[in-house]
């Protein structure tokens, strides 16, 4: 037991440093794995590069109007005074919405033709072109809703500057053309002029595509990115990533001015309904004024007025303040009175601003009414009737002009009490002035009368002026920051990083699919697998070998001649304690098929080369291989025969190989009842007669998972070579040889390991295969490593 550890502990080195470099190793030897999937990777990575189009990002900041005054630039806050401006603050969520909006998108797509789309054909891939870019332009005259439902293609191939063919993708011919000639086609009529065709254009083909209004829209919508700048600020910023730069450009440029043309229309909404209100008031005061007019003149006309008598000029003096008071309470009474009929009439419109009611109360609830009406409208375009903003709008409006139909009446009744004081202060005066003629009171009223009217009529020109003014320097939502531009290089494909990806994925996928084979695979392949479970020595390591023949000679100096010769000396080291004395040493493994036979005729061959007296015995009595491998006449008295027939001797049964290098006793017939015969004592006299004239007896055994042949005769073994053949025994069949060695089963139990890769660092060399049974041929590496599992 002292040499079994002195070899154990000589065997065993660094184990966490060897397995760190075999990890390597493991997958160093596939490296043509690796180097076909980096090649592949490359392939692939440059043909996806190939026929990919690039995509370039084009982007555009705009500056959303959300000043307290209502987005009046500095240039127009003097317009302030006139009324112009005001509003609440807009809602950023709510105009990024808006540009992202479907109705606005639609605009943007008819107006630039997006569903019609133009391509180049190329030799590798057809390039997208955008409609300014062509040589020729393609007019559509009818685009109706079917137009913008169906999806077409068809190819134009110019074959000179007058002339063109005209084919559907699904024909391999076409129809020649003139340019400027209508066509009728399936898809709608249409004409072709040419631009700047030059002779670089003749023979080229361009592909035209339309696609169904919804579909691009949808696709825009999506494609296009709109976010804020900065945090505190109303800087938008809008990006577009498209094959056609300058297309792109087009797209951003065009939803700019469609926003703020929709932004400008929305805004002159209110002053539109002030202009229809006053201009309509303006025509009713006008007949009143003339009436009132007429009825002055004729009234002067019939009583002779020319002057105000001198000695009322006092008293008259002092009654004009309060005349001046009642026109001014009257005209006010009238404003109110018709704000209040317009409100009642038009329960939904807009409510005309800067009358001059003198209210700040009013003027300020009309002002806010108006532009949270506006909003509401604005926001209903782009979402539905349940949307929380809307509701909650609805709710102010329905206060605000509750609130202003209070203030309304409330100044209203103000107003009548402060004209009675007034009249009543009139009549006062009027008492004063006893020495005026009746007549002359007569025409004053004609003449206020005619100065409220006239007023009125007056201050409702101003304001119309005034609403004007207002509608001619109506200023858009949005102010231009950068036009919409990008850069000539391509953001996509990434170049780079598609290598980058692609080479990783090339060494990955290698590595995932070779170590998968390492996880699923359960067999023995190297001698670390067995020191993970069994603790038995480990005496040799043979190499695989192609060699047609199995038996070693004398003059052999390959790889599995020095693996014995090295299992030859670590077996004497193993039975150090014998020394001279005669020595029995069994062979045996798990399962069939791992060279046993092969094993024990070249031991013996090697033990015979070092000039000592051995002879094989062929234990396995139900499936014998040693006739086979020494290419010996099968044997009519083998050891069955010896142990079923006492009459039999020994010395008739012992041949001599075929090379004459040892002696051998054979297998013999296959009996019916081999355990049987192995424990009838008969088998002990061929080992004590072996010992008696040999130096070594050398039993070939069989598999202890099969039978249990091998353990009736264990106990008279000096040694037992356990043998386990590496890519072929299942790990978990490792169990029966750790369970024999524990349970000291077996006697003396070493272990060798037989048909180990001479390429993975076993063994002494390379090209050698298993030698046992049927031979290995020489694979290639893609199948070496998938027959692995």
């Amino acid at each position: 037991m002292q040499n079994n550890e002195k070899l154990q502990d000589f065997m065993l080195v660094d184990e966490e440093s060897i397995n760190i470099r075999q990890q390597i190793e493991k997958y160093i030897f596939h490296w043509k794995w690796f180097a076909l999937g980096f090649i592949i990777s490359i392939v692939c990575a440059y043909m996806y590069l190939r026929y990919t189009p690039n995509a370039y990002e084009v982007s555009t900041t705009i500056l959303i109007d959300d000043e307290g005054n209502g987005g009046l630039s500095s240039e127009l806050a003097a317009f302030e005074e006139l009324g112009i401006g005001g509003g609440n603050k807009k809602n950023i969520e709510n105009e990024m919405g808006i540009l992202k909006s479907r109705s606005l998108m639609t605009r943007v797509v008819k107006k630039l033709d997006l569903n019609i789309t133009y391509f180049k054909e190329g030799s590798v891939r057809d390039t997208e072109i955008f409609k300014d870019e062509l040589p020729f332009k393609t007019s559509f005259f009818i685009k109706d809703s079917t137009f913008f439902e169906r999806g077409t293609s068809f190819t134009i191939k110019l074959l000179s500057d007058t002339s063109f063919e005209l084919s559907n993708t699904d024909e391999k011919t076409g129809v020649t053309y003139t340019f400027g000639k209508s066509i009728t086609q399936q898809y709608g009529d249409l004409i072709i002029t040419p631009i700047d065709i030059s002779k670089n254009d003749i023979n080229t083909v361009y592909i035209i595509n339309t696609a169904p209004l919804k579909a691009v829209v949808n696709n825009y919508i999506r494609a296009i990115d709109v976010s804020l700048l900065y945090k505190k600020a109303s800087i938008l910023e809008l990006k577009l990533k498209s094959p056609v730069k300058l297309k792109a450009q087009r797209v951003l440029d065009e939803l700019i001015r469609q926003y703020n043309k929709d932004a400008i229309e929305y805004k002159s909404l209110i002053g539109n309904n002030t202009d229809i209100f006053i201009n309509e008031r303006l025509e009713l005061i006008e007949e009143d004024l003339r009436k009132v007019d007429k009825t002055a003149e004729t009234f002067k006309t019939a009583n002779q007025l020319t002057d105000i008598p001198l000695e009322t000029g006092i008293v008259l003096q002092t009654n004009s303040v309060v005349e001046k008071e009642i026109i001014d309470l009257n005209t006010q009474l009238k404003l109110v009175n018709y704000v209040t009929e317009h409100m009642s009439s038009s329960a939904h419109s807009l409510i005309p601003e800067n009358l001059g009611i003198n209210s700040s109360d009013v003027n300020s609830n009309s002002t806010q009414y108006n532009t949270i009406l506006l909003e509401r409208n604005r926001i209903a375009q782009s979402s539905g009737k349940n949307n929380p903003v809307l509701l909650n709008l609805d709710a102010q409006l329905t206060q605000l002009r509750s609130s202003m139909s209070q203030g309304l009446a409330n100044l209203k009744r103000s107003l009548s009490v402060s004209l009675d004081q007034a009249k009543s202060q009139e009549r006062s005066i009027d008492s004063r002035i006893t020495s005026a003629p009746k007549k002359e009171r007569e025409f004053r009223d004609i003449q206020r009368q005619q100065q409220i009217i006239e007023t009125l009529y007056l201050f409702l020109l101003k304001k119309r002026e005034e609403n004007s003014i207002s509608l001619a320097v109506t200023v858009p939502n949005a102010k231009l920051i950068d036009a919409a531009d990008g850069s000539n290089n391509a953001v996509s494909p990434n170049r780079k990083m598609i290598y980058a990806i692609a080479l990783f994925l090339g060494l990955l996928i290698p590595f995932v699919i070779i170590s998968l084979i390492f996880i699923l695979d359960t067999k023995i392949h190297q001698q670390e697998d067995l020191e993970d479970i069994l603790k038995t020595p480990i005496i040799g390591n043979i190499p695989k070998t192609l060699d047609d023949n199995k038996i070693l000679s004398k003059s052999d100096r390959g790889n599995v001649a020095e693996a014995f010769r090295m299992l030859r000396t670590n077996m004497n080291f193993m039975l150090g304690n014998l020394k001279e004395q005669p020595k029995a040493i069994y062979v045996t493994s798990t399962v069939p098929g791992e060279g046993k036979t092969f094993v024990s005729i070249n031991l013996a061959t090697v033990l015979a080369m070092s000039n000592k007296k051995v002879l094989l015995i062929g234990a396995d009595i139900r499936k014998p291989k040693v006739a086979e491998y020494l290419n010996m006449t099968e044997a009519t008295n083998g050891l069955t025969v010896f142990l079923a027939d006492n009459s039999i001797q020994i010395h008739q049964i012992i041949e001599t190989a075929k090379n004459g290098d040892f002696d051998v006793i054979q297998s013999g017939i296959v009996p019916p009842n081999p355990s049987e015969l192995l424990i009838n004592g008969r088998f002990d006299e061929v080992l004590n007669y072996g010992k008696e004239h040999y130096d070594y007896v050398i039993v070939d055994t069989a598999p202890v998972n099969m039978v249990t042949d091998t353990l009736q005769i264990a106990s008279k073994a000096d040694l037992f070579i356990y043998l386990v053949r590496a890519n072929y025994l299942d790990k978990r069949l490792l169990e029966i040889p750790k369970k024999l060695y524990n349970e000291k089963r077996i006697p003396n139990m070493t272990v060798v390991i037989n048909g180990t890769d001479a390429k993975k660092g076993y063994g002494y060399g390379s090209g050698y295969g298993y030698g046992y049974g049927h031979e290995e041929e020489n694979k290639s590496w893609f199948k070496r490593l998938t027959n692995r599992s």
